[in-house]
C-alpha cells in the first residue's frame, strides 16, 4: 500500500542522513519519493509514474551526482529518486492490478518501460493492504520511530494508524465501492475520473 512505500522512502532518507548528517530535508524527500509513483492512480496505475528500469537508472545517476557534489539539493533529489525507484521495483513482489487481487487472477504487477511489457506479480505480499503488507510497514517504521522525534515521529505513527485502518477494511472496500457507484446519480459519477470507478461499474 502507499503508506508502506512512504515508510520505505523514509528509511532511504534516514540512510542518506546517516551517511551525510548535514544532508538537509532528505527524510521528507524520501517519503515523497516513496509516495510519488502512486499518483498515477488517476491514470494508468503502475505504468504512468512507475519506472522500474528508467527510474533505477535515473536514481543511480542522481546518487553519483550527489556523491560528487553533495548538497542538500543534490542529496534530496537523489533520495527522492532512489525512493521512487524502490517503490516501482518493489511492486513486482506484490499482487496484481485486478479489483480483488487476493483472488490472484491477474498477471500485471508493474509496467517496465524499458522492455515495453508488464512484470508478472510475484505475490510475496499477496495484495496491497494484506496483513503481511502492514507488518512490512511496521518493520520499516521502527528505524524512524527510534531515531526521529517531535512531529516527525508523530507523523510516522500516524502513517502506521492509516496503514492499520486500511488493512482492516481493505477487502470490504471493494464491495462498498461497487454499491456506492451503483447508487450514485450519473451527474456525480460524471465528476469522478473514470479511471477511479471503471472497475467498480
Amino acid at each position: 500500500m502507499a503508506t508502506t512505500h512512504v515508510l520505505a522512502g523514509v528509511v532511504v532518507g534516514l540512510g542518506t542522513l546517516a551517511l551525510v548528517p548535514e544532508a538537509g530535508p532528505v527524510v521528507l524527500a524520501g517519503a515523497l519519493g516513496g509516495l510519488a509513483p502512486d499518483l498515477d492512480l488517476l491514470g494508468d496505475h503502475r505504468k504512468d509514474l512507475h519506472f522500474p528500469g528508467y527510474g533505477s537508472a535515473a536514481a543511480a545517476v542522481a546518487v553519483l551526482v550527489a556523491a560528487a557534489a553533495p548538497s542538500p539539493a543534490t542529496l534530496s533529489v537523489a533520495t527522492f529518486l532512489v525512493a521512487a525507484a524502490v517503490h516501482a521495483v518493489s511492486d513486482v513482489v506484490g499482487g496484481d492490478l485486478t479489483l480483488r487481487p487476493w483472488e490472484a487472477t491477474g498477471d500485471r504487477a508493474v509496467y517496465e518501460h524499458v522492455r515495453g511489457r508488464w512484470h508478472r506479480p510475484r505475490r510475496w505480499i499477496r495484495y496491497d493492504g494484506a496483513p503481511e503488507d502492514f507488518l512490512v510497514g511496521v518493520a520499516l517504521a521502527l528505524p524512524a520511530l527510534a531515531t526521529l522525534d517531535g512531529p516527525a515521529r508523530w507523523g510516522i505513527a500516524g502513517v502506521l494508524v492509516v496503514s492499520a485502518g486500511y488493512a482492516l477494511v481493505r477487502r470490504s472496500l471493494v464491495d462498498a465501492g461497487e454499491r456506492l457507484v451503483a447508487a450514485a446519480p450519473d451527474p456525480v459519477l460524471a465528476a469522478v475520473p473514470e479511471t477511479l470507478i471503471e472497475d467498480l461499474r
